[in-house]
């Protein structure tokens, strides 16, 4: 690991060719720096976004411009339909056979987005945890039902608080798979985590973290989910309730249990008014915030920076990331 001047830091393998890596809370500019960097110096993005690979979801998961994904090439954006399983594991090896692919072409790769297993499976690996139980799982699944998702949470955050505060009660498929290692193995994910992880992958690696105080994050936020309710995320949220209506009433979809879809099939359900439901988009959608810093701060080596207010400031700070490298 070396840390440069600036005071950036670069994580070293046997790559000459440096991987940049932008990463941060959601609404923290993630985007606006990822494609001012790849303009700057000629690369590819690796969309690092759990949601942006399923086509269909483009305004609630906050997809670049068509116009952004004409000028640069993206990865791991609209690949996938809704249903269709892709896990970190698979984002994992797939991102890394992107990248050096990208520099078998002569050209640089860039990782941006704010999915904290994805970043995190390329960064540092994952621990060798053990394969599912079925018996057990399927206990947890029955447990789920009958005593619902916070019972569930509260559960692990006796067990592994740490692991628990990467996550909320609404995320039943981590939920479930966390504690289905910690009665296979005896051990919390954090414990294992902590026991070291799978050989890395070789690459190189200039992590950097956009970070905002609080207040000017909440309220970036706040803005954003108004500016994507005036960009029609309701009418895309009923399309999507409407087609996905009949298989949602028997089975979980992970990816229509997203921010902002959830709240709104919620609406249309008459459970809650569209006022409520707006609250409720901004109010999770903080809450995920602060669940990706604990997480990035927790489990990731990155190097923070505050993240720019205005197009000048934009320009310096990707200037300053492109020439770490050179």
């Amino acid at each position: 690991m070396l840390i440069t001047d600036q005071g950036e830091t670069v994580h070293r393998a046997t790559s000459d060719q440096a991987v940049h890596v932008i990463l941060g809370p959601t609404a923290s500019g993630k985007s606006a720096l990822s494609l001012a960097l790849a303009k700057k110096i000629g690369a590819e993005i690796i969309s690092a976004d759990s949601r942006q690979i399923y086509r269909e979801l483009d305004i609630g998961s906050a997809k670049p411009s068509p116009e952004s994904l004409r000028d640069i090439k993206h990865h791991f954006i609209n690949e996938k339909n809704i249903g269709e399983p892709f896990t970190a594991g698979d984002f994992a090896i797939e991102a890394i056979k992107r990248i050096r692919e990208i520099h078998g072409r002569g050209k640089k790769a860039i990782i941006a987005g704010g999915s904290t297993l994805y970043l995190e499976g390329v960064l540092e690996g994952f621990a060798d945890l053990p394969p599912a139980n079925e018996a057990i799982r399927a206990r947890l699944l029955e447990e789920l039902e009958r005593e619902g998702n916070e019972k569930l949470f509260a559960k692990l955050l006796q067990r592994d608080p740490q692991q628990a505060a990467t996550l909320d009660p609404t995320k039943s498929q981590r939920l479930i798979r966390s504690l289905e290692i910690i009665e296979i193995t005896g051990m919390s994910v954090t414990e294992l985590q902590a026991r070291g992880k799978k050989a890395h992958s070789g690459l190189s690696f200039i992590t950097t973290g956009l970070a905002r105080p609080r207040e000017k994050l909440y309220k970036r936020i706040n803005q954003r989910s108004e500016e994507m309710l005036e960009a029609g995320l309701c009418d895309e949220a009923a399309m999507l309730y409407e087609k996905y209506r009949p298989i949602l009433q028997h089975h979980r979809i992970p990816a229509l249990q997203s921010v902002g879809y959830q709240e709104l099939f919620q609406y249309f359900e008459g459970l809650i008014s569209f006022a409520a439901a707006v609250e409720l988009i901004k109010q999770h959608t903080r809450n995920y915030a602060k669940r990706q810093m604990t997480f990035f701060r927790n489990r990731l080596r990155v190097s923070w920076v505050e993240a720019p207010e205005n197009e000048s400031e934009l320009a310096a700070l990707g200037e300053r990331v492109a020439n770490i490298d050179q």
